[in-house]
């Protein structure tokens, strides 16, 4: 039996494994003249469960309805679930999770998570190429994080385009200034083999590097966190860096299409894929592209 992985765009995936639907983050719907799929959460009628990586509304938002087409129990942070409940979801369709737990979604399937870290988005307005080198905002503490991070939301909300602006408004329902809840990442246990998700460039390097996966699915976008400090360097080198910690078979890339024109790009895989070529051993990189089914496990 194989596993299977659907992109739905941004860090959103669906993996098929042991007769079971799980998504990886629920954000399907777009604005107008983004990349996508062109469906949106309401058109999803299959999953059994839901695993967040963090209360961001392009991660979270969509979630609800998916719970309510469909059969599926979400797993996510305390703050995640305070905001699906904000929205109607009962709390006996969702597991409260904060990083040591691990869940069983099947009779051949569990989930173990673990605490991760949010990428430095307060360090930036736009999304950059990832060769292109970063440097400074080492020691920003959180109140002048918090004060950048208003200053990019004011700049989402006034520079962007209308649809933009729309698309950002009617996502924020049950949402607060509670920021991403505290992400988290999952490794998935198959009969196949065991599939890593991250759904944002950060992490831990002391639990990283623990986890062993067959499969990575990785986030390449942003400014790579490392135990709570921005990257000095580039997003490629954040990303080989985490293959490196990880030693998987193969990678997915996530995050990485231009899921909010104004603020996200299409990036650019190569340089990525050039400083994973580079590691002293041998990674498949697998690209799908949306909803193409694509066999993860068995490689």
């Amino acid at each position: 039996m194989a596993t299977y992985l659907d992109w739905y765009g941004c860090a959103t995936f669906s993996l098929r494994t042991s007769g079971m639907t799980i998504f990886l983050d629920a954000y399907i719907d777009r604005p107008e003249g983004a990349q996508g799929t062109g469906l949106t959460a309401s058109d999803i009628t299959e999953a059994d469960y839901i695993l967040i990586g963090h209360s961001h509304f392009d991660h979270l938002w969509g979630a609800e309805r998916i719970i309510e087409n469909t059969d599926a129990t979400l797993i996510g942070s305390y703050e995640s679930v305070r905001v699906m409940e904000t929205l109607g979801v009962p709390l006996d369709r969702m597991i409260c999770v904060a990083g040591g737990e691990t869940i069983d979604l099947g009779p051949d399937v569990t989930v173990s998570v673990h605490p991760s870290q949010h990428s430095c988005v307060w360090s930036h307005a736009q999304m950059d190429e990832p060769d292109v080198v970063c440097l400074g905002d080492l020691g920003v503490h959180w109140h002048e994080q918090q004060d950048r991070f208003v200053e990019l939301m004011k700049y989402l909300t006034t520079e962007t385009s209308e649809a933009t602006r729309a698309h950002l408004q009617e996502s924020q329902p049950g949402h607060s200034d509670r920021g991403d809840g505290g992400a988290l990442i999952y490794l998935i246990e198959t009969p196949e083999g065991s599939v890593l998700f991250q759904d944002t460039s950060g992490r831990y390097d002391g639990i990283m590097g623990e986890l062993k996966p067959d499969v990575a699915i990785l986030a390449a976008a942003g400014r790579g966190n490392i135990n709570g400090e921005p990257i000095q360097g580039s997003l490629a080198q954040f990303v080989a860096q985490q293959v490196d910690l990880l030693r998987p078979q193969s990678v997915v890339f996530g995050h990485h299409d231009n899921w909010m024109p104004g603020f996200s790009i299409p990036v650019n895989t190569e340089p990525i894929i050039s400083e994973i070529e580079n590691l002293p051993f041998d990674v498949t990189v697998l690209e799908p592209g949306y909803l193409e089914g694509t066999t993860i496990l068995p490689l």
